[in-house]
Parts: C-alpha cells; structure tokens; sequence
C-alpha cells in the first residue's frame, strides 16, 4: 500500500477585528508611513501594531485525506510569510512523506539559508509549515505531539496573565485585584513608560495584589543605565519574576552587562527564530530567561532552544502574543515537552479571538492550561469558520 503523502498546501490570511484591541486601547498612536494600512506606532513603543488580530494559518493535507494546521506569529502584514510559503516552501513540501518532520524541516531551512533568511519573514512561514508538519504527524500516528517529543514533564502548564490593558495604575490595580480574585499568581506589566514611572505602577499593582507575582516587559524602551536602575529597584522590591525585553533587542552585549548588574533574571526571545539566534546570547550569559515563541520558531526550533537552554541551566517562559488557537496549542505542546519550563504566556483578549477558530476551545486561564491530548496539536481548526474569517478579513 502506497504511503500517504502531502498534496496540498493552503495559506488563510486573517485579519480579525475584536472590540478590544491587542494590549488595550492605545494613547497617542502615530501612523505608521505608506498607504493607510490600519497600522501604527504606540508610544512609548516603537514597533507598530495593527488595531486587528492578525495571522497566517497554513493547512497541509495529505493524500488520504488527513489535515494538519499550523500558524504563523505574524501581527502585521501576514500576507509575506503567506507568500513564502506559497512560492517557496510549498513545491518542498508537495509529494513529501509527512512523518519526516525533521528531515522536512530542516531541508526548508536549507532552500534560504545562506543567503540569510533563516529569520525574518521566511523564519515566520517555515514556523507555520513546521508546526503543521507536527500536526499532521501526530495525527497520522494517533498521539498528541508531546509525545513525538518523548512525553509531557507536566500535565498542567502554569501560566502568568500578561498585560493590564491601562494606562493609569487606578486601573490597573484594579485589574489586578480582579485577576487575583479569578486565581491568578502572576501578572506580567507592559510598561516601558520611564523607571519613576514604571516603579510606581509595579508598587500600585503590587498594593492592589499582593499575593501575585509580578514581571516586567520594557519594550526594548531603555539604555544600559536607566535599565539597571529599573533593574534593580525591581529586585528590590522583591516578588519580581523577570525584566524582558530593557534594551533594544540586537544589543546583545548590553544585556550580558545589564545580566551582570541586576540581581533578576533578564528575559529574551520573543524577537529570535532559531537556535543560533539564541546561542549567543546564551553563551554570552546575556539572557536568564528564554522566551521561544513557537510561532515564530517552530516547535522543532523551539525544542532545540529548550534543550540549549537546559544544558546551560537556562529555563524557558514560551512567548506568546496575537497567536490564535493554533499557535496557543502549539506553544502548550511545547511546554509540556520542555524539561526546565517555568511559565507560559496568557493572552486573555488573544485567547478568546483565537479560539474563534476551534471546533472546541482549549480549557485553560489565569491558573494555567492542561495539556492537550488528543492527536497532533490537540486541537480541531473548524474549516468553515477560518473560511467565514477569510471573507471578513
């Protein structure tokens, strides 16, 4: 009997709108430059956001009819990851044996790779395709794709509330006494505002939830100086989980400096898509915290990270932001497999858009996620809402 094989590659645009936008309502939005896309800067961050929620979900189907889904992290213009893989990576995949997800994989990475595009745009479509192939693997074989992995460390995965979608901490701390009171033990700050500023938001929120464990993300906003003095009254203060993203994010040597400095572990990741991205920083002492994103580097990328890291006593807090159901239950996969996981990412406002996608939606919250079990990714993508999302996009 003839082995089943891949036959078809399918890229979905989606451009979801929501009534709350990713992070909450912005202040002072700049427009971003060119024709009028929707898009724009946030400041006091630099990068621009779109007022949707969007991403590239790309489908694989096999010659025996079985599907297998994966997604790119890609919360502006995923119409380019779309157009790699189109052009790119699709004729790699089309007649392929599907349970060769390595092999697969790593062939992909080889059609770019010298000349530079392991990251970027293509690393956000090889990521999607990789993750499809671990679905469509996992389903061939009827187990979920931990166990391809070798098996879960973890049953449930803890996971800490990110963002109080605020600019004033009244209301932020009022945010966090409402989350505390739904059980959750950690909540991560989106900040980057000054160090004055930024403190004094953590001490609001901290008098608000005392209970509850606090981190901060600056948004690459600092330098080297005003990231330690941030740094170290964060330490201070005590109950402080980490401090990601203080400097901008190709600084490799200052992180190693500010690392040095501050007793609190530095986190960094979100920006990487693949292990030799991370080496660096990892034998440069220069991040304490690894942040993977699995819909930017893929789960096989994403597990080499978390065994690199676990080899230098490095844990992992997957990264996870505008994703939809796909990538949540690709990032949860992943966090079940990892030996030194400590946290992963809960999107409130990004879950419920992205399980708009599913069949069924993934039991978790601000206490955490249990693991997915069924085959694959553990999820079911209904085919007929992504086609209905399409069409509003």
């Amino acid at each position: 009997m003839a082995r089943t094989r891949i036959e078809a590659v399918d890229c979905f645009v989606l451009k979801l709108q929501h009534a709350e936008p990713y992070l909450g309502p912005a202040n002072g939005v700049t427009e971003s430059a060119g024709p009028p896309s929707g898009y724009a800067v946030r400041p006091p961050w630099r990068s621009i956001y779109s007022p949707r929620f969007e991403t590239l979900l790309v489908r694989l189907t096999t010659t025996s009819g079985v599907t297998g889904w994966g997604e790119a992290l890609a919360p502006v213009a995923p119409e380019v990851p779309a157009e790699v893989v189109r052009r790119l990576l699709a004729p790699g995949l089309i007649g392929a044996d599907p349970c060769r997800v390595r092999p697969l994989s790593a062939a992909l990475r080889d059609l770019m790779r010298e000349r530079g595009h392991l990251g970027g745009h293509q690393g956000d479509a090889l990521a999607a395709v990789d993750i499809a192939l671990w679905d469509l693997a996992g389903r061939l074989a009827g187990l979920p794709v931990h166990e391809l992995l070798g098996g879960a460390f973890r049953e449930h995965i803890p996971t800490y509330v990110s963002g109080l979608p605020s600019r004033d901490d009244g209301q932020r701390a009022v945010l966090a006494a409402e989350w505390a009171a739904k059980g959750a033990e950690r909540i991560k700050l989106h900040l980057g505002h000054g160090v004055e500023a930024d403190l004094a938001t953590v001490d609001a929120v901290r008098a608000a939830a005392p209970s509850v464990a606090l981190a901060v993300d600056a948004h690459w906003r600092y330098d080297l100086p005003d990231a330690s003095r941030l740094g170290r009254g964060l330490a201070a203060r005590g109950g402080v989980l980490f401090l990601e993203a203080p400097l901008p994010p190709e600084d490799l040597a200052g992180h190693a400096d500010l690392a040095r400095r501050i007793d609190l572990p530095v986190a960094v990741g979100e920006a990487m898509r693949h292990r030799y991205e991370f080496l660096p920083w990892i034998r440069e002492r220069a991040v304490g915290l690894l942040q993977p994103d699995v819909a930017r580097t893929g789960i096989t990328e994403a597990m080499a990270v978390a065994e690199i890291g676990a080899a230098h006593h490095l844990p992992i807090a997957p990264h996870h932001s505008v994703g939809l159901g796909v990538a949540l239950a690709a990032g949860l996969q992943v966090s079940a497999a990892a030996e030194m996981l400590t946290v992963f990412e809960y999107q409130p406002t990004a879950t419920v858009v992205g399980q708009r996608i599913l069949a069924a939606p993934l039991p978790g919250g601000p206490d955490g996620f249990a693991v997915p079990s069924g085959p694959g990714l553990g999820i079911e993508v209904d085919d007929h809402i992504v086609s209905a999302l399409l069409e509003e996009s």
